[in-house]
């Protein structure tokens, strides 16, 4: 006799489905904010940088990059889960599947809203794979290493790591335009709304690791990756 899962199986399968769907939506809408062509947000900046010196995809430098970061977590002690490793990989690989099925743009008209599209889509997929709560992202979990080997308070930690790789990111060719503008201004109201949408209700309230807000604790901090 074959015993019905539990409520634990059935809320780790969901929170799988959250991850995934989330992973894979954060993709998509990676690849349409670069086929929109009015700017990308920091890290995809440093990634368009570097694929247009390498000539590799920028799907695959997005891999690349996040395993090279997760390096850095060593030093850091911060211990990678489910999420993490899965976010190094998947992000990349759908990025590329996107652009090769989304045409480029020429109207404004076209691209205007597709940024907007994408924008509300990555708010979403950060929301999602966030909540499901299998570990940080390997960008996030930076953050979070560095604010606590170095006592400085999350915004500015952040703020730092995100204006260097902004700059490194346009002086290697990356799209900095008003798409970058809008992603910074609208990506953290729209992570927290989400954050609270695909919370698991039945398991008990905690702060997430990842929604930037400044406070002295990375458990009370939102960081969209």
């Amino acid at each position: 006799m074959i015993s019905e899962p539990g409520p634990g199986r059935a809320r780790v399968a969901r929170r799988l489905v959250q991850l995934y769907t989330g992973l894979t939506l954060y993709g998509v809408s990676m690849g349409l904010m670069l086929r929109a062509d009015l700017g990308l947000e920091p890290w995809s900046v440093l990634n368009q940088g570097i694929s247009r010196h390498t000539g590799w995809s920028i799907g695959a430098i997005t891999i690349v990059t996040g395993a090279l970061i997760l390096l850095l977590w060593i030093p850091l002690r911060q211990r990678p889960g489910l999420g993490t490793v899965s976010n190094v990989v998947i992000l990349g690989l759908v990025m590329d599947a996107t652009l090769a099925w989304v045409p480029e743009l020429d109207s404004l008209g076209a691209r205007i809203p597709l940024l907007a599209g994408a924008v509300l889509l990555n708010g979403a997929a950060t929301g999602l794979y966030i909540s499901a709560d299998f570990g940080p992202g390997p960008r996030d979990g930076l953050m979070t290493g560095l604010h606590r080997r170095t006592g400085r308070p999350v915004r500015l930690v952040r703020t730092c790591i995100e204006v260097t790789v902004l700059a490194a990111g346009y002086l290697l060719g990356g799209s900095v335009g008003i798409g970058t503008v809008v992603y910074a201004l609208a990506i953290g109201p729209m992570a927290q709304f989400f954050l609270r949408r695909f919370g698991h209700k039945s398991a008990p309230a905690k702060p997430s690791q990842v929604v930037a807000r400044g406070e002295a604790s990375p458990e009370r901090a939102i960081l969209p990756e």
